[in-house]
């Protein structure tokens, strides 16, 4: 809006409470569309029954400042902002008469609004906000306007699960990228032997082949979809995954100085398809040669649990994650205190959730060379004999 860049503060009127909102929008002419913000702070009802209605009604009053402040920076004089007392839900309708109909509610508009509007509060108290918007052409009563809130909230909720779907998409499409243009600008700049000059390009293209996969089934492998009865149906071998996985990560490893240790030799039928395994062995490998030692170490091994279980080790020698994070960091969007990398936040998230998807586990731990372990414990799809994987 362009009223987000005026320089000038501008005072609004004081916030009126919902039934004045529903009065202000009926004087408003009915053609003219009106932009419907909202902001819900969460766990406001959860945190009166847990700590008093005194603790909600604070983070409430807290809340409204803030949302009054921002609003004050971002908005119009004559928008209008509502909020009930103890409600969760802070409102504005975007009905300054200096708009031109029809130029108030692009939804660029309304999401950078909004973004700020949800910065603020949450930077202000600690809370955590959910948001959403959506176009009224006029409102008959509180109901109609509650059904409005709703339905803004469910677009905002709809909105972010395309941004993570899109985020997830682009974080897997990068490492295969990634891969393929190391070895590729090695091939034009280096001066190789035969031999590595053609294993370099059968990488290269085992990388293409997976980005294709990868793009042809992101659905499948997205958090949008959950058919884990399918997914329980698949099965690979472990070692040539891991194999695999070590080669896709090998530029970044040598940009590093990393040196990646295979200490398991024996072979595993696990209950997982390739594709699969190997997107999340990659994100796993990539995470600790990013965040261990430069010139430094990571080792990989496996276990077998009880017949049942194989238990795939990856340590690093980086700085660990501190014991309050471990269970944060499998969270989309979360990254540990002590993280210096560049990251998204989203692999780990996946690598938790396709393992889960299959009946398996992921956690992290102190690693005996003083950074983190990661554990995955895979269900055993069959048991074959021992033999020497491969030489890395």
């Amino acid at each position: 809006m362009a009223s987000a860049t005026n320089s000038r503060t501008r005072k609004h009127e004081p916030v009126g409470d919902v039934a004045a909102l529903v009065r202000r929008i009926a004087d408003v002419e009915v053609c003219a569309p009106i932009p419907l913000l909202v902001v819900r702070v969460r766990d406001l009802e959860r945190l009166a029954w847990r700590q008093g209605r005194a603790a909600a009604r604070s983070l409430e009053r807290r809340s409204l400042s803030a949302f009054v402040a921002t609003a004050t920076r971002v908005l119009r004089a004559s928008d209008v902002l509502a909020h009930d007392d103890e409600s969760e839900d802070f409102l504005v309708a975007l009905i300054s008469p200096t708009r031109s109909p029809g130029s108030v509610a692009t939804p660029t508009d309304c999401r950078a609004t909004l973004a700020r509007l949800a910065s603020g509060m949450e930077s202000s108290g600690e809370m955590r906000v959910e948001t959403g918007w959506t176009v009224l052409h006029g409102v008959g009563n509180d109901r109609d306007l509650a059904r409005a809130v709703e339905s803004a909230l469910e677009r905002g909720a709809r909105e972010r699960e395309r941004y993570d779907f899109f985020s997830t998409l682009g974080h897997e499409l990068r490492t295969p990228l990634t891969s393929i243009r190391g070895y590729l600008e090695t091939l034009i700049e280096g001066d190789l032997d035969p031999t590595t000059a053609q294993k370099f390009l059968e990488v290269a293209r085992a990388e293409a082949e997976r980005m294709g996969r990868l793009v042809d089934g992101m659905f499948d492998l997205s958090m949008l979809d959950l058919r884990a009865d399918a997914a329980r149906l698949e099965s690979s071998e472990l070692g040539p995954g891991i194999v695999t996985a070590i080669d896709a990560i090998a530029p970044v490893a040598a940009m590093r100085g990393t040196r990646i240790a295979l200490l398991s030799e024996k072979r595993h039928q696990i209950a997982i398809g390739a594709d699969r395994l190997v997107q999340i062995l990659v994100n796993v490998f990539d995470n600790a040669v990013k965040h261990g030692r430069d010139a430094g170490r990571v080792e990989i091994s496996y276990v077998e649990l009880d017949g049942r279980y194989l238990e795939i080790r990856i340590d690093d020698d980086g700085p660990g994650v501190l014991p309050e994070e471990r269970e944060a960091i499998f969270a989309l969007a979360k990254r540990g205190a002590r993280v210096v990398a560049k990251g998204s936040g989203i692999g780990l998230a996946i690598v938790r959730l396709m393992i889960e998807r299959v009946g398996g586990e992921v956690d992290v731990t102190q690693s005996p060379l003083g950074g983190a372990r990661f554990r995955l414990r895979v269900p055993l799809f069959a048991v074959a004999g021992p033999s020497v994987e491969a030489s890395l």
